[in-house]
């Protein structure tokens, strides 16, 4: 009876202090760590982020670029970081949920290790084929790929990146048994493309449209359910006969495993308000991002989505054989 007691006054106590603890937060700046460099699209999605949480926070976000081992670094600073709301992950997809399996040793456990605030947009990614290649939409590019089984050859940004990912999992789908190419970043996979080097791309629309649009290299589908508002006459591979063959970046806001939940209210509110705010939606939108929808920033559901993403990038790492030490 006595511990029964003692519990619940002292569960009580704790949510006294914490939200009290919430009224005054923050009184100072906030750090967003970004695990990716300055200049790439996480990097602009953050800042752009950032500069409106800012302002309905009423204190600095500041962006610290901590970089390597494909994002892990940047994550496990968080992770290891005091649970008071001061420091906070933009963390992907990449970071938190193809790297769970990706990596022999993952740095951390990206669902216990973290506590969830808000999904806020998902870039998907496009097939993109050299300008010759005799394929005109989806459909026929599959029929092509199982015909020349094992002949083609796709590029990426680096092995365990989310071009090389995206093109596992299209792989893992219509089993065409094609070869990887790995470069050091997107750009020189994307001028061997155009060149006719390798074959095709599973690359983000914010860098294959402005090569689609110009003619360089051909669309064949969005890896998504739905058309991007960013190349609307482009088809997606569900509308071309093949659901469930869906690839994007995501970006969420993660804090340290601990945080309490009036701060992660907080900071969700904010998260919320800025992904409303009109300049932001339109340059995130501009980036090809779509935005995610009031039921989907919920801490709730990027909990759900979280594990869910886990395990959809599991199957397809694991059947590639590809992994990183």
């Amino acid at each position: 009876m006595f511990k029964a007691v003692t519990g619940a006054v002292l569960a009580g106590v704790l949510a006294l202090s914490g939200a009290a603890y919430a009224q005054d937060y923050p009184n100072r700046n906030i750090t967003m760590v970004i695990p990716f460099a300055a200049g790439g699209p996480t990097d602009v999605l953050g800042r752009v982020m950032g500069a409106r949480m800012s302002e309905l926070l009423g204190q600095q976000v500041i962006i610290e670029n901590a970089t390597g081992a494909g994002g892990m670094t940047g994550a496990r600073r968080v992770a290891d970081a005091t649970p008071d709301g001061y420091t906070m992950l933009l963390g992907t997809v990449g970071t938190q949920a193809q790297g769970q399996t990706l990596y022999k040793k993952p740095l951390y456990n990206a669902v216990t290790d973290f506590v969830p605030v808000a999904l806020i947009a998902e870039v998907p990614l496009v097939i993109i084929v050299r300008k010759d290649l005799p394929v005109g939409n989806f459909k026929e590019f599959v029929a092509y790929a199982k015909a020349n089984s094992g002949k083609l050859k796709y590029g990426s940004a680096g092995a365990g990146s989310a071009t090389h990912l995206g093109c596992v999992l299209l792989d893992y789908v219509i089993k065409a048994n094609m070869t990887h190419v790995p470069y050091r970043g997107t750009g020189p996979a994307m001028n061997d493309l155009i060149s006719g080097q390798i074959d095709l791309l599973c690359d983000v629309i914010t860098t294959a449209k402005p090569q689609i649009d110009g003619g360089k290299v051909k669309g064949i589908a969005v890896m998504d359910k739905s058309r991007s508002p960013a190349l609307p006459d482009l088809m997606t591979t569900t509308e071309q006969g093949t659901p469930g063959l869906e690839a994007y970046t995501w970006n969420a806001l993660f804090l340290p495993k601990g945080a309490p939940a009036a701060v992660v209210a907080k900071l969700n509110a904010a998260t919320v308000g800025a992904m409303k705010t009109p300049a932001v939606r339109d340059r995130l939108q501009g980036l090809g991002a779509q935005i995610a929808s009031d039921d989907r920033a919920t801490p709730q559901y990027l909990a759900g989505f979280l594990k869910s993403e886990i395990e959809k990038w599991a199957a397809p790492i694991k059947a590639s054989g590809v992994s990183i030490e």
